[in-house]
């Protein structure tokens, strides 16, 4: 199969196509011909050289943690699943690929409405806000302030947050305003006076934070969040937990993202796709997202 192999640490250059063998699903797994796969600032950390501390083993040098497409195989002992059904799913890494071996409680079904672009994109960004929320608990009566709210977390959270009945402030260049406007957000530009800009909507201050943006924006959400065990950041992971902003503790599950998946469906939230690459350019794909302030996702498309 025809993967993007990272040959060395470095910058984008370094990812290349390569033919590697096909993978074979083991009991209890699934393989996916893959139609689309997302693209992840985690992506480009572990291009550089990062590796998780809760990876164990040898990875693979394949990137890619969230996928869409069709099962192709099932392992010894699957059930509920058959080859041809279309499904979106994540991973460990390996999923700038062809084919991807994944465990079958990883994977969930797509709904008709969604474009393989969308599903292959979905999951990553989806959860991150899921999670985040789960764990804060936003709600009627609460004021969100969601910091990078035009990327694609941000864009999610947004979306949940309204759903659960809360009001977002939403920071964002200006040119991305309209864009959070049609999301239910009330946007703020962090570029000048942030702090002032939010206490301009919010006088009291803000009831939850979603940091996804880091630096000027962790120490504005210290001067206007109202209580810090309601705040997260998803970007400042060592500043962060110093100053009393804590890291996502929750985990990926295919529970969680049928429930999103089955909202799409609903028309419940959307998802903006901002641009797509073929494999072999996955290096551009890079290229894009280290360029920061883009609304929405960027997808790689597969065969």
């Amino acid at each position: 199969m025809k993967v993007s192999y990272v040959t060395e640490p470095g910058g984008p250059e370094v990812l290349q196509t390569r033919e590697v063998p096909d993978p074979v699903p083991g009991a209890g797994q699934v393989r996916v011909r893959v139609r689309a796969a997302g693209v992840q600032p985690f992506d480009l950390a572990v291009r550089e050289g990062w590796r998780p501390s809760y990876a164990t083993g040898e990875l693979p040098s394949i990137p890619g943690n969230e996928f869409a497409g069709v099962i192709d195989s099932v392992g010894d002992g699957v059930t509920g699943w058959r080859p041809g059904e279309e499904v979106l799913g994540f991973g460990l890494l390996g999923c700038y690929a062809e084919y991807v071996v994944v465990g079958a409680d990883q994977i969930v079904r797509k709904p008709p409405s969604m474009p393989w672009e969308v599903a292959g994109g979905f999951t990553a960004g989806a959860q991150t806000a899921e999670i985040a929320w789960e764990e804060v608990g936003p709600g009627p009566g609460d004021v969100v302030l969601i910091h990078a709210a035009a990327g694609n977390v941000g864009g999610f959270a947004v979306q949940l947050a309204r759903l659960r009945g809360a009001r977002v402030i939403g920071t964002s260049r200006s040119d991305h305003h309209d864009y959070l406007r049609g999301l239910g957000a009330e946007p703020v530009d962090y570029r000048s006076d942030l702090v002032g800009r939010v206490r301009g909507l919010a006088p009291d201050g803000v009831d939850v934070v979603l940091d996804g943006a880091g630096r000027e924006a962790l120490a504005a959400t210290l001067e206007l969040a109202k209580d810090l065990t309601r705040t997260r950041t998803i970007y400042a992971h060592e500043e962060g937990p110093k100053v009393g902003v804590a890291t996502l503790s929750g985990t990926r599950s295919a529970e969680r993202l049928g429930h999103l998946a089955e909202l799409y469906g609903k028309g419940e939230i959307t998802s903006l796709i901002r641009s797509t690459y073929p494999l072999d350019r996955a290096a551009d794909a890079h290229r894009e997202l280290e360029t920061g302030h883009g609304r929405g996702k960027i997808v790689i498309t597969v065969g």
